[in-house]
């Protein structure tokens, strides 16, 4: 995988809407959902302003500082009074007052503008989190897939801990921060600039210039916290979501190896080395915490100033409380926007940095490349052909396999012999072309396997392994694994060939028996029968049997040869060998060593020879 990339953060937002196009529809209507839920602000303000007029007294008072005020209440009152006779109604009374009607109607007029915020509002945050909520889950789906299409080589250098945290952990936050923070997005600007207008235009009405200026001046200061301590959150977001993927490591590792851990009497030793990793997550946690928490108090203190002076300038200038009141309700509605930007900007650098450790997995690119004009086969005919076939898992790694030609015949057994990390895994690996080779080639029938389709090789292939994996399922489905058209009735013909049709009905759930994580309510050599009966579910016509006995004590180990020679006939069969006394009929042997072929020819030949193959072979006579 490849190394962490900090790309920025309006990078990979800009990449995220790559998943929202196909929801366009949706995401339109929840932007006019908000749109409109904070455009009705304006309306709000604006009836109750006119709402308050209704409790002061037009009479002019012609002394002093006072006309400005009268005169400018008179204006207002006149536009009530056009207001009125669009609706051919009444609005004041022979006093001044207005009517009771108008009142009624002002009243009525201030409700039914929240009530259309309110359900504006509704269909912002509904429409905006369900885009949020499905965007999340098509990422979470991509990475999976991205992962399963992995090569080998990937998962040779990547730590399978951090994996699943970047699936769950990196993916969880990143759900949190898109429903918490997609309808703040799209409704709190909007209402900022309608409260924001609002104090503008009647701040400019009632002659209260200077706040225009003062609001001017304060509103980069409340910026200024979301972008200085917003980098400050990025980066100790990060951090804590690698302590976290160390965390779930530890514990994956922890939990697989738990007969190990118990074996060496090392739980305390385990339990401290978590503790003190748990602590460095917290601490990250607690960093991002900090800055975070930090920006509401900062962007309040030049709120509480901006009020400050908006009081002062309305007692200099006598600014009556129908005016004060309708701006100090917009200041009202505009603080939890206000406020929220700080979160909004929090929560997208935390986002930024979930999407780039996302990212760096979608963007590590090893599956292994079908060709474009890949052909499918249905089976196998003549023969399999390494032609000069080297390879290395990367350009700075050493030779694994150097420079190894040799050819299978249909219907024959091929043994590959010698010591542990020769390079006999390896071999088996390209032929099922988990990997590529790094030169030369490999063919079936005369097809280089670059130019055949990917999973018609694999049909043709059956894998048996020293390290049987079972998935924690039942018995009938870990045999079945792969065979969409499987019925009972072959499930038990395939246990019964393998050996494991007895020790299977033994139990009292029989094959709807649990196997648990990776088998592990099972032994070693019911492990192997399960998996050798997948084998026979799959009926390949090329087997790769890796040192699947290797293992065994010398009972298991025969019925586990007698499950196998059963599946071996009419195959052509691969055998990776440990015990060279299970090889002897095979119709060519190949030793490895170094990642060469170095003998090859039947078990009499190499034996009557004398050469490195006699020598082991007389080693492991003496041991037994």
């Amino acid at each position: 995988m490849s190394a962490h990339r900090e790309i920025g953060t309006y990078s990979v937002y800009k990449r995220l809407l790559r998943y929202v196009r196909p929801y366009t529809t949706r995401l339109v209507i929840g932007v006019l959902a908000g749109a409109l839920g904070g455009g009705s602000l304006y309306g709000i303000l604006q009836s109750s302003g006119n709402i308050f007029i209704a409790f002061e007294n037009p009479t002019v008072v012609a002394s002093g500082d006072s006309v400005k005020s009268d005169t400018a209440k008179d204006s207002r009152f006149e536009r009530i009074e056009k207001i009125a006779d669009r609706l051919d109604i009444q609005a004041t009374t022979n006093d001044g007052l207005m009517t009771w009607q108008f009142i009624v109607l002002l009243i009525v007029a201030f409700p039914v503008f929240y009530l259309a915020r309110a359900i504006m509002c509704y269909l912002n945050r509904y429409y905006m989190r369900w885009i949020g909520s499905r965007v999340v889950r098509d990422l979470r789906d991509d990475l999976f897939n991205g992962l399963q299409s992995q090569s080998l080589r990937f998962y040779g250098k990547t730590d399978v801990g951090q994996l699943i945290s970047k699936c769950t952990n990196d993916t969880t936050v990143l759900e949190n921060v898109i429903a918490t923070t997609v309808s703040s997005i799209t409704t709190a600007p909007i209402e900022i600039t309608v409260a924001v207008a609002f104090v503008v235009v009647s701040s400019v009405k009632s002659d209260m210039h200077g706040l225009v200026l003062a609001m001017a001046l304060a509103f980069p200061l409340c910026i200024l916290p979301i972008v200085v301590l917003g980098k400050y959150v990025k980066r100790h977001t990060r951090r804590a979501l690698l302590r976290i993927s160390d965390l779930v490591s530890r514990m994956h590792e922890n939990f697989t190896g738990i007969r190990v851990v118990k074996a060496f009497y090392m739980e305390e030793a385990e339990s401290k080395r978590f503790v003190e990793m748990n602590r460095t997550y917290f601490q990250s946690i607690i960093k991002a915490l900090r800055a975070e928490l930090l920006m509401t108090p900062l962007m309040e203190s030049v709120g509480v100033a901006l009020a400050c002076v908006f009081l002062v300038i309305c007692y200099g200038k006598g600014v009556m409380l129908s005016e004060i009141i309708p701006i100090g309700m917009a200041a009202f509605f505009a603080y939890r926007p206000v406020k929220s930007l700080a979160h909004i900007g929090a929560n997208l650098q935390r986002g930024a940095a979930a999407l780039e450790r996302i990212f760096d997995v979608l963007d590590a690119d090893t599956s292994i490349i079908e060709a474009a004009d890949a052909k499918s086969i249905s089976e196998f005919k003549d023969r399999i052909v390494f032609e000069n076939v080297t390879f290395k898992y990367d350009n700075n790694s050493p030779t694994v396999i150097d420079n190894v030609s040799f050819e299978i015949r249909m219907g024959t057994v091929v043994a590959l012999v010698g010591e542990t990390g020769s390079g006999k895994s390896t071999l088996a690996n390209l032929l099922a072309r988990f990997y590529d080779p790094s030169s030369g080639r490999i063919t079936i029938d005369g097809s280089d396997l670059k130019n055949i389709k990917i999973k018609s090789l694999r049909n043709l292939i059956g894998v048996v392994t020293q390290e049987t994996i079972l998935f924690n399922d039942t018995i009938a489905r870990n045999i079945a694994y792969g065979d969409k058209n499987a019925n009972m009735g072959k499930i038990i013909e395939a246990a019964k060939k393998a050996n494991a049709h007895d020790f299977i009905v033994a139990d009292p759930e029989g094959y709807e028996r649990v196997v648990g994580e990776k088998g592990f309510v099972l032994s070693g050599g019911e492990r192997q029968r399960i998996a050798v009966a997948r084998a026979i579910m799959k009926d390949p016509p090329i087997l790769i049997l890796d040192e699947a006995t290797s293992a065994l004590d010398t009972v298991t180990e025969r019925l586990v040869q007698e499950a196998i020679a059963r599946i071996m006939t009419d195959r052509t069969v691969f055998v990776i060998a440990h015990r060279l006394s299970t090889v002897k009929h095979a119709d060519q042997i190949l030793l490895v060593d170094s990642g060469r072929i170095v003998e090859r020819g039947t078990h009499e030949e190499l034996y009557s020879s004398g050469g490195k193959y006699r020598e082991l072979c007389d080693m492991q006579v003496l041991d037994e």
